[in-house]
């Protein structure tokens, strides 16, 4: 499956952005999805992730009330709403897909985007 991200830009801080992962080969209803991210001189660091019918999800503590994963399978497409953004949430943003539960370690994703640039700044 391959992973196209879109939606990254600049933004102010309190403001929101709404990132798109849009796969091809294969529907995405077969895996997990999430989104991690990495910030300069940083390693990458999990964001949020959802099962494969996005009724479970799971959030990093940083973004947690923040940020929103979701999923419309029949577009074999995942999102990530963010909101209240800080400059502390600049980095690459990357979708990454696995088949089985979804999990925080990034080590178990099969499946990776390039990523699309945040950042937060005034």
């Amino acid at each position: 499956v391959q992973l196209v991200e879109s939606g990254g830009g600049l933004a102010q801080p309190g403001g929101s952005l709404r990132l798109s992962c849009a796969a091809s080969g294969r529907p995405i209803s077969s895996y997990s999805m999430a989104w991690f991210r990495q910030a300069p001189g940083k390693e990458r660091e999990f964001v949020a992730g959802a099962d494969w019918s996005g009724a479970n999800t799971d959030y990093a503590d940083s973004v947690k009330e923040r940020f929103t994963i979701s999923r419309d399978n029949a577009k074999n497409t995942v999102y990530l709403q963010m909101n209240s953004l800080k400059p502390e949430d600049t980095a690459v943003y990357s979708c990454a897909a696995r088949v089985g539960y979804f999990g925080r370690f990034a080590g178990v994703y099969n499946y990776w985007g390039r990523g699309t640039q945040v950042t937060v700044s005034s």
